[in-house]
């Protein structure tokens, strides 16, 4: 059974979904997708991923600021689809958007629903040191991502993964997952289940105040919030009061450090050298106080820098070791 599809998306999160759509036996009738925004060091436009697609394959773009409003309603109303499909559009559709398609609205998020509901689920998921992640595609509903589920795929979370490395896995699982699930749901054979709000957790937007690091953590907490601020809005310090981001980095515990019991006490944020034969992934250039344990920094990038190995950016900062970060 083949459907008139409004896609809704704007990142790139987005793109699998809207290749698997535009592949696939429906018609993607048109795509809705943020406006052009300032982006870079000149501040000019930029469209959004999905817009780019769209255009690639002429299929027509709407941008509008808010697509709820009454007149962008009748417009979307005007395309007669049968479904609208979403995946991080960015924008909250109001009931009036929601009754248009006959088949309703499907969202496919990034997390195991109904835990991490909202706009950083990825984020929160390595935030929180789950063991897995996931996607949902779940019926829209006007509460924030609260609606029935019509599939979910778990995908586990490695030690390694960023926010940036795991969107892009949940995107192309999300995208698989939907294209699965749509024959089911279209000729009404698939009966969503609803979630349980009590096990409902919330995933809220990542501010760029977000990534300061506070030294006073454990070795481990920072660690995650550098894996999960990766690539936005980054975790970053001071050194010499220029911003200095972290870009891998890996949590010893006390008992991993391999110093002596007698060692001097110093303050959260000191850079020290790395112990010697600390289990680590990789090759450390030194390693910083935290609240508990040591964090070993393996790359890094002083502002208005390239990113370095921390071994090589070592070698252009003397003086570093016993220096306070932040």
């Amino acid at each position: 059974m083949t459907a008139r599809i409004v896609f809704m998306g704007s990142p790139d999160f987005a793109l699998p979904v809207l290749r698997r759509l535009l592949k696939s036996e429906h018609e993607v009738v048109a795509v809705y997708t943020q406006p052009d925004r300032p982006a870079g060091r000149g501040r000019a436009l930029q469209a959004p991923p999905a817009k780019k697609l769209a255009l690639a394959h002429g299929v027509p773009v709407f941008q509008p600021a808010g697509v709820s409003a009454p007149d962008s309603v009748e417009e979307l109303a005007g395309l007669a689809p049968d479904l609208i499909v979403m995946a991080a559009y960015g924008q909250i559709l109001k009931q009036p958007v929601l009754d248009i398609p006959r088949r309703g609205v499907l969202n496919v998020h990034a997390s195991l629903l109904p835990r991490h509901r909202g706009a950083a689920p990825v984020a929160a998921a390595i935030l929180a040191g789950d063991e897995e992640a996931g996607v949902t595609i779940m019926q829209t509903e006007l509460a924030l991502d609260a609606g029935p589920i019509l599939a979910q795929r778990r995908v586990p979370i490695s030690p390694q993964d960023t926010t940036g490395t795991l969107t892009e896995r949940l995107a192309e699982e999300g995208a698989d997952l939907l294209i699965e699930v749509l024959p089911a749901w279209l000729d009404g054979s698939l009966v969503p289940t609803p979630q349980d709000a009590s096990m409902a957790t919330y995933a809220p937007t990542l501010r760029k105040e977000d990534g300061r690091v506070d030294w006073e953590l454990p070795a481990e907490d920072i660690w995650r919030r550098v894996r999960a601020f990766t690539p936005w809005p980054g975790a970053f310090t001071y050194l010499d009061a220029q911003p200095l981001r972290l870009l891998d980095t890996w949590p010893l515990a006390a008992e991993d450090a391999g110093q002596p019991a007698a060692q001097p006490v110093r303050q959260a944020g000191t850079v020290v050298p790395c112990p010697p034969g600390a289990p680590l992934p990789g090759q450390a250039g030194f390693a910083v106080v935290t609240g508990r344990g040591l964090l070993a920094i393996m790359r890094l990038q002083l502002a208005g820098r390239r990113a370095l190995p921390a071994t090589d950016f070592l070698r252009g900062q003397r003086g570093l070791m016993e220096k306070r970060l932040g």
